[in-house]
């Protein structure tokens, strides 16, 4: 009997060390903790104001990137974007005159305007040169001398005017003035491209691909700037923010892998990674369900989750591991 109690003694006890050999193998593997399923949640607000015309989404609608959600009414800045594409073309066309200059008829009357003060300041010239040479013979009197110079200065005052006309025609623009047709041009642009912006702010858009959590508007509903529309959950990119003490430490290290498990696929595992290890300890948070686990210093490891079938949800509680080797 003695021998038959020594045996099964040594065979606890050998089990009881083969256990423990076990679970300290487990332990020096692997590091597992719990957690709650987190989503990003997007806000989407208006960035101007006017009446809400369409609603294309609802509450747990799934939407990708791109999608239209709402529309605000935008025909006022219709309006205004085509008056300002008219103030461009009218700027354009505006520069388009002063590059040409005057029109070629004009500049042909300038021209044989020209040409007549020419003659008469030639035909002057030689009446002047005439009496001039009359008068130092004494066939002529001072005061027909004195008119041939009279009607010289003013045929030479009359071709100097022509010919400043002439030249005023053919250089119609200075610089300054086209310069300043650049700019009108470049500031109806401007504001071209300012209205066009504000009428795709009246399209809201989703900004990722997700679920809407929640609709905070109504068709006909009048909104204000920076009004929220939207909540918007990322549910591509899924984490789990687990707690680990402080011996824990030293084995955890970013983009380390770890496996995910929820209630509802006991045996499936979801994939992940360490993306984000917190850089001091805090008391655990109060969501954890012991007291005595809520006063020991743990470090905050957040993880983040692929699940590419959408299996898992925002909410959704689930055991995390972190593999060690």
């Amino acid at each position: 009997m003695k021998g038959k109690k020594t045996g099964n003694i040594i065979s606890c006890i050998s089990l009881i060390i083969i256990i423990m050999t076990s679970a300290c193998s487990g332990d020096n593997h692997r590091i597992s903790a719990s957690g709650t399923i987190e989503a990003t949640s997007v806000m989407l607000s208006s960035k101007g104001g006017g009446v809400i015309t369409d609603v294309y989404a609802d509450e747990g609608a799934i939407v990708k990137k791109g999608d239209i959600l709402a529309e605000i009414d935008h025909i006022i800045l219709d309006l205004q974007l085509r008056q300002a594409k008219v103030g461009v073309d009218l700027a354009k066309l505006d520069l388009t005159l002063l590059t040409k200059g005057a029109r070629i008829e004009d500049i042909k009357q300038a021209e044989e305007a020209l040409i007549s003060a020419k003659t008469n300041l030639e035909q002057a010239t030689e009446d002047y040169n005439r009496m001039n040479n009359l008068f130092a013979k004494g066939s002529v009197t001072q005061k027909q001398k004195d008119d041939a110079a009279a009607r010289l200065t003013l045929a030479q005052a009359q071709y100097n005017t022509t010919d400043q006309a002439l030249k005023k025609l053919k250089n119609l623009a200075r610089p300054e003035d086209l310069d300043k047709a650049k700019l009108r041009i470049e500031q109806m642009q401007l504001q071209v491209k300012i209205l066009e912006e504000q009428i795709r702010d009246a399209t809201i858009v989703a900004p990722i691909a997700g679920v809407i959590s929640h609709k905070l508007i109504e068709t006909g509903e009048l909104v204000t700037p920076g009004r929220a529309l939207f909540s918007l959950l990322e549910t591509e990119k899924l984490s789990i923010m687990i707690y680990i003490t402080e011996p824990e430490m030293g084995k955890v290290r970013l983009n380390q892998k770890a496996g995910i498990f929820i209630d509802s696929f006991p045996e499936r595992e979801f994939r992940g990674s360490v993306t984000y290890i917190s850089p001091e300890a805090e008391f655990t948070p109060k969501n954890i369900q012991t007291k005595e686990d809520r006063v020991k210093l743990v470090y905050g490891v957040k993880i983040s989750i692929q699940s590419p079938e959408g299996i898992l949800k925002p909410g959704m509680p689930a055991d995390a591991i972190l593999y060690l080797n």
